[in-house]
């Protein structure tokens, strides 16, 4: 009974780390740093990204 105590445990951790390895070959994220976040458009984080010159007035509402 001690056995299955300490057995059960280490097995299924086991099963827990081979799941874990296959799912990263069964879904591949090789460009998972090259992508934006989801909620901004690709011409969005450039225009925003470089501040005004301190020369120019901010606009007017």
């Amino acid at each position: 009974m001690a056995m299955l105590a300490v057995f059960i445990p280490l097995l299924m951790l086991g099963v827990v780390l081979v799941l874990g390895r296959y799912e990263e070959l069964l879904l591949p994220q090789e460009d998972a740093g090259r992508r934006e976040p989801a909620g901004v458009p690709p011409g969005a984080a450039a225009a925003t990204s470089s501040p005004a010159p301190a020369g120019t007035p901010a606009p007017s509402p």
